[in-house]
C-alpha cells in the first residue's frame, strides 16, 4: 500500500498548519512555501481538507486557514480520508462495492476486514500533534 502524492502532502501540509496552532492564519501560499508542496497543489488539499473539516478558513483582512480542531485531535488516518476516501485495503472491503470476480468464491475476503480495521486503528493513534514535531526520537543513533 502506498499513499498518494497528495495524501502525503495532506500530512505534510497539516503539519505545518499545526505548528502554527495557536498562532497567526496562515494561507495555502505561506504553507507551500514553508513546505516545499507547489502552491497549486497545497490549494488543491487545503480546499480538501477545508471540505472534510479538517482546516477552517475565513476571508478577508486577518484571514486565512487553521486547523478546524485541535492537533491531538486530528489523526493520520483523518488527514488520508480526506483526500484518498475511505480506508479500503481491497473493493471488498468497501460498503456496496460488489465488483469483484471472486466475490463469493473468495477464501481471503473474510480475513480482509480484520486487515483493514488494524490499519485504520493504526493511522488513528496517531495524531497530528504528534506528527507536527520536528524531530520524532526512532531509538536510532542520529
Amino acid at each position: 500500500m502506498k499513499l498518494s502524492s497528495l495524501a502525503d502532502y495532506a500530512v505534510v501540509l497539516m503539519g505545518a498548519a499545526a505548528r502554527h496552532c495557536g498562532g497567526v492564519r496562515v494561507s495555502a501560499a505561506m504553507l507551500a512555501a514553508e513546505t516545499g508542496v507547489p502552491v497549486p497543489t497545497a490549494q488543491k488539499i487545503v480546499s480538501l481538507l477545508t471540505r472534510a473539516g479538517l482546516l477552517r478558513s475565513s476571508r478577508g483582512t486577518g484571514g486565512g486557514i487553521q486547523l478546524a480542531r485541535p492537533a491531538a485531535a486530528i489523526s493520520l488516518a483523518d488527514i488520508v480520508e480526506a483526500i484518498e476516501g475511505p480506508i479500503a485495503m481491497a473493493a471488498c472491503v468497501d460498503a456496496g462495492r460488489h465488483d469483484c470476480a471472486l466475490e463469493g468464491s473468495c477464501k481471503v475476503q473474510p480475513h480482509w476486514g480484520a486487515v483493514n480495521g488494524a490499519i485504520k486503528s493504526a493511522l488513528g493513534q496517531v495524531s497530528l500533534a504528534s506528527l507536527s514535531h520536528d524531530h520524532i526520537t526512532t531509538g536510532a543513533p542520529a
